[in-house]
């Protein structure tokens, strides 16, 4: 990993925050061979995926269920990104995880075949009926979502060659353009009546984007079809969890010569005659950037860096006005695993009632298990347990709270309380178990990850248009990360740094790494 120290510094290209988004931006440009420098505010790279460790323990601080990234060439944009930048992430690879919701705790697989065994058992012959029918119809949608490589894409002139490249391949698919762009739930509701069915797919979708099946893109939903419900499909869990992501994204950036700095948390954009021309950060140090800046922060917190008057104020108004997800409550634990049952899935999702709505506060809850699959995450005989409330936690129950008080503390406890009940349903005696325990709150996402409102990313339901562009109103001024690009997960999050690095990138090269990877 390189950090630097210079005073005063020139280069071509800077990106403000080493998320995900942000490094496969930043590595693929240094692999187009553009200067490249990342600005991290933390200690450590990896925004909402970093990896961090205690007292023996190694946590995953986001995202836990990966899928595409076990082979090549893939859908997945995160592997279309690791292939170009030429770097390996070994994963061990599973199929089933755990459910526990009203109708009862099963175990079900990726895959189409096993889910109707399930389906079969707690809603009968035509639920069974109604899901087959759903993945007749997905399958033209699932084939049109990964028609064209997101790899493919750049927001200039020069995608009539680099898109170009899949028009015979896209006019195969042209009548389906229309369903994909709108939400999943028109597709749904002319497909399937079965209540337990669209419980389930409205689980899916909000895992998907933070929304239901009527704000999700229906795009998303078959990209996840044509991942998922595919023959033989597996899962992921990259060795070493996802530190181990960050790092291979990191030595992509380095081995192309570009450059990490941490503990480097940017002030402000510099404009120099209506141009985007560098950062200023807070240790008072200037990054001037010939090229461009792409901001990898929220589209809420890069509205911060902008000076007033450089870009219009009606788009700020807009882009300010984006709707937000909910934040996230952690629970983080380390256990004795000293005869626990032997049947535990890596992975559970837990609903509490179907009728409060999937989005409700505190009604769904993930648990990931992931030392059962790598047992170098945990001492021998222990095991990690991530547990988490995705994107249904309001901010506003925390705003203003000071993170030092008993009322604070009180809170916590309270709203830990959910993830507790869910976790005591796989494993009863939890609490006795714990050697560590972590509680994080939206104010922890707010301060450590730097996210407004502890947001994990906007809301734009499909049926409210597409999401902002990785462009902007300001010359050389462009975005990365979960506010360009539909869904609130790595591969969209990896889709839009690549976007933006296309973009900037040389016609010639661009296409010279889709033949690279396979596209």
């Amino acid at each position: 990993m390189t950090q630097t120290t210079l005073a005063d510094i020139n280069t071509d290209i800077v990106v403000i925050g080493s998320g995900i988004g942000g490094l496969s931006c930043a590595a693929l440009l240094a692999k187009y061979g553009f200067d490249v420098i990342v600005c991290e505010s933390h200690s450590i790279p990896g925004g909402a995926a970093h990896g961090f460790e205690r007292n023996g323990f190694k946590f995953d601080s986001g995202p836990s269920l990966y899928s595409g990234l076990s082979y090549s060439p893939s859908p997945n944009p995160l592997q279309q990104v690791l292939a170009a930048i030429e770097e390996e992430l070994p994963c061990v690879t599973y199929d089933t995880w755990g459910c526990c919701l009203p109708e009862g705790d099963f175990d079900t697989t990726v895959g189409a075949e096993q889910f109707c065994e399930v389906l079969q058992k707690l809603r009968g012959e035509d639920a069974v009926a109604q899901w087959k029918r759903l993945q007749l119809v997905m399958e033209p949608y699932a084939a049109s979502a990964v028609a064209l490589p997101t790899a493919s894409l750049r927001l200039d002139l020069g995608a009539i060659r680099t898109v170009g490249k899949f028009a015979p391949k896209m006019l195969r698919h042209f009548s389906n353009i229309s369903k994909l762009t709108g939400p999943f739930s028109r597709i749904m509701n002319e497909t399937v009546s079965d209540p337990f069915i669209c419980n389930w797919l409205n689980l899916l979708c909000f895992l998907l984007s933070g929304l239901d099946a009527s704000g999700t893109n229906a795009a998303e939903v078959a990209f996840m079809f044509a991942d998922w419900y595919k023959p033989n499909v597996k899962l992921d869990y990259p060795i070493g969890g996802s530190g181990a992501l960050v790092e291979a994204l990191v030595r992509g950036l380095t081995k192309f010569n570009g450059t990490l700095m941490l503990n480097a948390h940017v002030e402000n954009i510099l404009i120099d005659k209506k141009r985007a021309s560098g950062v200023k950060l807070r240790s008072g140090k200037t990054i001037q950037a010939r090229k461009a800046v792409i901001s990898n922060a929220s589209v809420w917190d890069t509205l911060k860096l902008i000076p007033e008057g450089a870009i219009p104020p009606k788009y700020r108004q807009q882009r300010q006005a984006t709707p937000e997800c909910d934040s996230f409550m952690h629970l983080h634990l380390g256990i004795n695993a000293e005869n626990i049952r032997t049947d535990l899935a890596c992975h559970y999702i837990y609903v509490k009632d179907w009728e409060l709505g999937i989005t409700a506060p505190q009604n769904v809850v993930l648990v990931s298990i992931p030392s059962l699959l790598d047992a170098s995450l945990a001492p021998p005989g222990k095991h990690v347990i991530h547990v988490y409330t995705p994107g249904n936690e309001p901010y506003k129950l925390w705003q203003g709270m000071d993170r030092q008080s008993e009322q604070y503390k009180q809170l916590k406890q309270a709203r830990a309380e959910i993830m507790w009940q869910a976790l005591e349903r796989i494993i009863p005696d939890i609490k006795q178990r714990c050697e560590v325990t972590l509680v994080g709150t939206p104010l922890t996402h707010e301060r450590y990850l730097r996210r407004h409102n502890g947001s994990y990313g906007p809301a734009i339901k499909a049926s409210e248009g597409l999401f902002p562009s990785a462009r902007t109103p300001l010359t050389g001024l462009f975005c990365c990360g979960d506010s360009t690009f539909p869904g609130i997960g790595l591969p969209a999050v990896a889709a839009s740094g690549m976007i933006a690095a296309n973009t900037l990138a040389p016609v010639h090269k661009h296409l010279a790494m889709l033949n690279q990877i396979g596209c």
